[in-house]
């Protein structure tokens, strides 16, 4: 038996609009969009996998994401600057202020790294 990784799905309570965030922050396309924008997916490009597909639920995030994203930019200085102003926010799930990576969450709440660059 042989398994491919497809999508990581992002529950969201406005699909629509995360996903257009992460479309804008990753420079990924929208590579589908259901008729009643309750599904959107984001790749970097139309034959890509793993995708991003965003689907709705009813709740507000409450906890610490239990599987997070972990991006290696360039400049993480830069990257982390230019995150927040596209309206990411710091986060703090215990990571303390000696590591190496910062924790931001994107405009529903859900943690993802910025690693320095290797």
């Amino acid at each position: 038996m042989t398994l491919t990784w497809t999508q990581i799905v992002i529950d969201s309570e406005n699909p629509r609009d995360l996903a257009h965030w992460w479309s804008d922050v990753l420079g990924w396309p929208v590579t589908y969009e259901a008729d009643d924008e309750e599904e959107v997916e984001i790749a970097p490009h139309a034959e890509a996998q793993p995708s991003i597909l965003f689907v709705p639920v009813p709740e507000k995030k409450s906890l610490k994401n239990r599987l997070h994203l972990d991006f290696r930019p360039d400049d993480q200085a830069a990257e982390v600057e230019r995150l927040l102003a596209a309206g990411a926010t710091r986060a703090d799930v215990g990571q303390g202020d000696d590591v190496s990576w910062v924790v931001l969450a994107d405009p529903e709440g859900n943690e993802f790294c910025v690693l320095r660059a290797r």
